[in-house]
């Protein structure tokens, strides 16, 4: 749900008047997100830069764990490489 209460919602026009408060309010941690209403439709959010770096993290994690899911899945476990052999060839011991 984008909008979760109605304290998040601003008009592009509340934006254009109080953008240095409504900025300032994000970045002190008064409020935790606003969704911009244009035409009584949502277009676009703003989040504080600590909330959108936690979110592109959870996300490349998320990437992360499907390319993992989808190469175990696809292993052969007759062209696996020992980690023996691995860390010998590579020099960690």
């Amino acid at each position: 749900m984008i909008l979760e209460r109605s304290d998040q919602a601003i008009s592009a026009t509340d934006l254009q008047r109080q953008g240095k408060a409504l900025l300032d309010r994000l970045q002190s941690g008064d409020q935790d997100k606003y969704v911009v209403m244009r035409d009584n439709k949502p277009a676009c959010v703003m989040l504080p830069v600590t909330s959108y770096e936690a979110l592109m993290d959870e996300i490349e994690d998320l990437r992360i764990d499907a390319i993992a899911a989808e190469r175990a899945a696809t292993l052969d476990p007759a062209k696996a490489i020992p980690l023996e052999i691995m860390l010998k060839k590579y020099g960690v011991e």
